[in-house]
């Protein structure tokens, strides 16, 4: 792991610590495990972050992406079918095409 990276990750961590309510910053630290291959954290960190603020859209995309990436075609699905409603109730229309061209991929 890069400097750069454990730093970034030691401030997400301290910033979850302090008890932030950002949902960047859940997202963020779900994202540096994504990013560092460490699927597994990602899948368990994403679903904390739905669960926190199930309004946060981009969620939905990298947390389908993650469960692929895992091999588990049925909960990407389920949080592709997730992040339809999110995107539809926040009126992301990017979100959503994004969404359903993933779909199309691993359908």
């Amino acid at each position: 792991m890069s400097d750069k990276k454990s730093k970034r990750i030691e401030m997400l961590d301290a910033m979850l610590e302090k008890g932030s309510q950002d949902p960047f910053v859940h997202y963020a630290r779900a994202l540096e495990d994504k990013t560092g291959g460490d699927l597994a954290a990602a899948r368990t960190r994403f679903e904390d972050v739905a669960k926190r603020f199930p309004e946060y859209v981009p969620t939905y995309l990298i947390a389908a992406q993650t469960c692929d990436g895992l091999g588990d075609e049925e909960a990407a699905l389920q949080w592709i079918d997730r992040g339809l409603k999110a995107s539809e109730m926040a009126g992301d229309e990017h979100a959503k095409s994004e969404l359903l061209a993933f779909r199309d991929e691993i359908d």
